[in-house]
């Protein structure tokens, strides 16, 4: 399925050099951000507490998250769970306030506004916890990695492998980069989305090696450099179909999902954008530099060469 067929094959490594250097001052001030503003967590890495409050109708969120930030509580998370006349709310820790002098008092602040919110469950999670759960997020990011490389460089060849990581660590990194520098809340949702990047982001990256590959047994007498951009003009209208339609429901989550969802699908836009945007120029240049041939995938059989753009090019002779 296509929207539309470009006939002529945009130059787009001519200006790879350029939008490297972008990539590599982009990178490295996100690097810069995360190590001296650090991440924003929440609670689930730092520690604090979580309390399960019911009402006898359906919970005002905004009303209920302006009263506990009243309290002096500015990294308070209120989201429904169950019904809408259950809420969660987690508390950051707090230094010489007991988890149980939180609840009472945040418990004291919303029956004041409403006799019939009941409290039904409140416990404290703990830092070890949150030490716990921010290692087992690293080493899901690592196994997703070191997965990705042994899948690509089994599928093609090691330099895709090595070009394809890069490119998708400089996505994940980006985005950190994003959370550091605006301190925004760092939470489970998020790490999950970050993880979603890095597979989303790879198969963009595997759909324009798919179609180098093809480019190459097909068209024996183009340059590397033309063979890339063939493959990248060709699948401009998949990458506009899937990833604006991704977008598309993305983005009514970042406008119509509330405090909960907003910095999940955040990091997925994010993601998304700088996804498309490492995949042509940052992944592809990878492996054009890094020497990219035809004899890397093709082991043998004559193609006899053709116009680049007609569907019939490139039959066996």
């Amino acid at each position: 399925m296509e929207f539309f067929k470009i006939h002529k094959d945009i130059p787009f490594m001519r200006q790879a050099l350029v939008f490297n250097v972008i990539s590599l001052v982009t990178f490295l001030l996100a690097v810069f951000f995360l190590f001296s503003r650090g991440l924003h967590l929440s609670v689930e890495f730092t520690g604090g507490t979580v309390m399960e409050v019911s009402y006898t109708q359906p919970a005002d969120l905004g009303k209920v998250r302006g009263l506990v930030s009243g309290l002096g509580y500015n990294d308070v998370q209120v989201q429904n769970f169950g019904t809408a006349r259950d809420v969660m709310i987690r508390l950051p820790a707090q230094k010489g306030v007991s988890s149980a002098q939180q609840s009472d008092r945040v418990l004291a602040a919303l029956k004041a506004d409403n006799a019939e919110a009941t409290l039904r469950r409140t416990e404290f999670v703990g830092p070890q916890v949150g030490d716990e759960l921010a290692a087992d997020g690293l080493k899901a990011l690592a196994f997703v990695v070191i997965g990705i490389m042994i899948y690509l460089a089994i599928r093609f060849e090691w330099k895709y492998a090595v070009a394809a990581i890069i490119a998708n660590l400089h996505d994940v990194i980006i985005i950190l980069g994003f959370f550091a520098f605006f301190q925004w809340e760092f939470s489970l949702p998020v790490l999950a989305a970050v993880l979603a990047v890095l597979g989303y982001s790879v198969n963009e990256s595997v759909v324009i090696f798919d179609r180098i590959r093809e480019n190459f047994r097909r068209y024996r007498k183009m340059s590397t450099v033309q063979i890339i951009d063939n493959a990248i003009t060709s699948t401009i209208s998949r990458t506009i179909i899937t990833h604006g339609s991704t977008q598309i429901m993305v983005l009514s989550m970042l406008l119509f999902g509330g405090e909960t969802l907003h910095y999940f699908a955040m990091a997925l836009t994010i993601g998304i954008c700088f996804g498309i945007y490492s995949s042509v120029f940052v992944a592809a240049a990878l492996a054009m530099w890094l020497g990219i041939k035809r004899e890397d995938l093709v082991k043998g059989g004559s193609r006899k060469d053709g116009d680049p753009n007609d569907p019939n090019a490139g039959a066996v002779v």
